[in-house]
């Protein structure tokens, strides 16, 4: 595989999608044929935030997907505890490394993914700007290979491996990043306005709306991003990348 070719299309990604395409081939090269990857803007002391505000992306089968994400399990995995409290890349021998040091829950949902065949492989957790972003990926190798034979492929080809991962990281949090609420048209040019200084007032006459239509674009945006005022709704929206974006 021709790492820099890699590279450039990933970086000329136009949507999420497309990025995520081109990490999943580059990653198969490599041996991991299933990813799991999440990122949030909103965490806290005590959580990743509101589920529907996190951006999941995972090539593995639906099931499993919906038990693990849907289903809330990834709170108690061993490997995004250790992705929530450092920075880098990590082999999942750490789970067994560390076994007495787990908690009931996490055995539980390790002991779940080993009987999904999730059994080997690397995660690894991005480092962020703002303490309140939170990415990583989980890197699961394809069927039949070891930890140790895993571990083989990283001590050769890690650094390419963590660099393309870290790459496509930053084009998807460059991106539209909607999760599940989308605005529409007249709602992003409404919250653009808004985030240029302009009243309800000045917004209808450059958009030759009235007031009342203006507000209403504004409540349905609140709405739609789940905040009470419409200044965190520009904010919202603007870390999204839901404004004042270039179209693809």
């Amino acid at each position: 595989m021709d790492i820099l070719d890699c590279l450039d299309r990933i970086t000329r990604a136009k949507s999420v999608e497309e990025t995520w395409r081109l990490l999943t081939k580059a990653m198969e090269a490599y041996g991991f044929d299933r990813l799991l990857y999440g990122f949030t803007r909103f965490r806290t002391t005590n959580s990743f935030g509101d589920s529907d505000d996190m951006l999941i992306l995972s090539n593995h089968d639906r099931s499993y997907v919906e038990k693990f994400v849907d289903g809330r399990m990834y709170q108690h995995a061993p490997m995004v505890r250790w992705a929530t409290e450092h920075t880098g890349s990590c082999s999942w021998g750490w789970i067994f490394s560390n076994l007495d040091a787990l908690s009931d829950a996490e055995r539980k949902v390790a002991e779940f993914n080993r009987s999904r065949g999730i059994v080997a492989g690397y995660t690894i957790s991005f480092a962020e700007t703002s303490v309140r972003s939170r990415g990583g990926i989980a890197l699961t190798a394809a069927a039949g290979m070891s930890q140790d034979e895993v571990d083989a492929v990283w001590a050769a080809s890690g650094r390419a491996i963590e660099l393309l991962n870290n790459v496509a990281h930053l084009r998807i949090t460059n991106l539209p990043n909607i999760g599940r609420r989308k605005l529409t048209q007249r709602q992003r040019e409404a919250l653009e306005w808004v985030g240029d200084g302009k009243t309800t007032q000045d917004i209808a006459t450059i958009l030759g709306l009235t007031t009342a239509t203006i507000e209403k674009h504004l409540r349905l945006a609140r709405e739609a991003l789940n905040v009470e005022t419409t200044a965190q709704a520009v904010f919202k929206a603007s870390i999204q990348n839901q404004i004042f974006v270039v179209e693809p």
